[in-house]
């Protein structure tokens, strides 16, 4: 499985997802077609879930993302928790701003929605 690098722009994310398990998004995310940009990381993931790593590591570094992106994101959660429910290991690392409770509360609401417990840690 190859890895999946995607450099970020003013409206994207960088994105690092490793077939070794160390994923990665970081940045903004606001692209005008959150399904075109988002598709290939359904894709990728989908892949990935197949034949996961015994440990998989997500890092969410994101400093703003809009009502599309968070749908795209909370698929790609949802996917790699299943993954967890069949014995991997998932660590999910939700990373925000000092003060930025917007995006704070957005991981809190995947973490209920998904019943998985994120690690939070304030930059």
């Amino acid at each position: 499985m190859n890895n999946l690098l995607i450099e970020s722009t003013k409206k994207t994310p960088e994105v690092s997802f490793n077939a070794d398990g160390r994923l990665k998004i970081s940045g903004r995310s606001i692209p005008e077609d959150p399904t075109l940009f988002y598709d290939q990381l359904f894709e990728w993931t989908y892949f990935y879930c197949q034949e996961a790593n015994e440990v998989t590591t997500l890092d969410i570094v994101l400093e703003y993302f809009n009502s599309g992106s968070s749908k795209a994101i909370l698929h790609i959660l949802r996917a790699l928790v299943d993954i967890s429910k069949k014995g991997k290991k998932l660590t999910i690392n939700w990373y925000y701003e000092e003060g930025d409770d917007d995006i704070m509360e957005r991981g809190e609401y995947y973490e209920s929605i998904l019943d998985f417990k994120f690690n939070f840690f304030e930059t």
